[in-house]
């Protein structure tokens, strides 16, 4: 073999070399991007997630599902880790819930990705709720969707001022999921069937008002909360639930601001008794309040469907269990993503922004009570299974 053609195939191996270096990185930096929109952390005798899509306010993908997961569970039986703790990264949200936009246009692209990631959400939140190890949710900023209801079920959950949680997603034809069901209508009264209807917005100390919270802590006190957290050695449930109440104990902002809704909490509980959302409707225009007719306004925008599948969702599931909740809400995600609002909903919202969905039917006495059972209608094998 001549010289020449020694170069030549050193060259080319080289060549190849270098091919298989640049693709070798490319799926390295394609994992750490994925991996980057969730960081798993193990700080001191703590598991540390943090939801890191802060361009798209921390909201959850199945990605994310699928590293927080596994970890959690790797956590939970680690006799050397003794809490966890979620937070949201960027400073302006928590988590903006599921994301929503992803979940529309996958219809047409990958409907099993709309089965995978409500089953694999759902068995997330109840691996949450019956975590044996605390966990803690720092939530601080805008929070919708899914995520309270996730850090409402924990044995320690957490939250700062400014959480803006339980906004409604009737106004986008869908319901109050991942666990909506359950805590919603154990909040007092009627609170949680009025906060599910109309989307109205809970913000700091009024959301640990509400029950929804267990604790309260100034926004800039947060860091410190975390960092004694984490300075717990071998800490214990007592231990942890000491540093959060001493916090919360010490939190001045807003403590003798009256509850939101305190004024209007009779009206909420007479209005919106009722077994159906024409009754509640009827309800509210015989107050003929101020009050009563701003909500008789937001109702009317939101998606009939919707109103409806939600009242039952919280009436059913005031006396179910959570896996049973969620088993129930496994259903009606199906349901929805097959239906017409949720798609025309994220439509006006999200896509066009027009703010004018066309709901099908668009009267609530066109949602039959046969239409509302099939939302509910059992899946068969295909039901979710913990």
């Amino acid at each position: 073999m001549g010289l020449q053609e020694v170069w030549r195939l050193m060259s080319r191996f080289n060549s190849s070399r270098r091919t298989n270096v640049i693709l070798q990185h490319l799926k390295v930096s394609k994992h750490t991007d994925a991996a980057a929109e969730v960081l798993l952390e193990r700080k001191g005798y703590a598991g540390v997630i943090t939801l890191n899509r802060p361009q798209f306010l921390n909201a959850l993908n199945l990605n994310m599902i699928r590293q927080i997961y596994p970890q959690l569970k790797k956590w939970e039986q680690d006799p050397e880790t003794f809490l966890v703790i979620i937070k949201g990264a960027g400073g302006k949200a928590f988590c903006a819930g599921g994301d929503i936009r992803a979940l529309s246009e996958a219809r047409k692209t990958d409907q099993k990705m709309t089965q995978d990631l409500f089953r694999e959400e759902y068995v997330l939140n109840n691996a949450i709720d019956s975590c044996q190890k605390p966990y803690i949710a720092l939530i601080h900023g805008i929070t919708m969707g899914g995520e309270p209801e996730k850090s409402s079920c924990p044995s320690i959950p957490h939250l700062n001022e400014l959480a803006m949680p339980v906004a409604s997603v009737t106004d986008i034809g869908l319901f109050p999921d991942v666990g909506g069901g359950y805590f919603l209508p154990r909040l007092q009264g009627k609170l949680g069937y009025f906060l599910a209807l109309t989307g109205f917005r809970l913000k700091g100390r009024d959301v640990y008002t509400a029950g929804i919270a267990t604790h309260f802590v100034d926004s800039e006190k947060l860091g410190f909360l975390e960092e004694d957290l984490l300075a717990l050695k071998s800490p214990s449930k007592e231990n942890i639930a000491d540093v959060l109440e001493t916090y919360h104990t010490k939190s001045k902002i807003d403590q003798d601001k009256s509850f939101i809704l305190e004024e209007h909490m009779d009206k909420i509980n007479s209005c919106f008794s009722a077994n159906t959302v024409e009754q509640i409707i009827e309800n509210l225009q015989q107050d003929g309040s101020s009050f009563a007719l701003e909500q008789l306004k937001v109702i009317k925008k939101m998606s009939p469907t919707s109103l409806k599948i939600t009242l039952r969702q919280l009436i059913e599931g005031s006396s179910k269990t959570l896996p049973e909740v969620l088993t129930m809400e496994y259903r009606l995600s199906q349901a929805c993503m097959r239906g017409h609002d949720f798609h025309e909903g994220v439509r006006a919202v999200l896509v066009d922004k027009d703010q004018s969905p066309k709901w099908k039917p668009a009267d609530l006495k066109e949602v039959t009570d046969e239409d509302l059972n099939s939302y509910f209608k059992s899946l068969g094998s295909n039901d979710l299974k913990f």
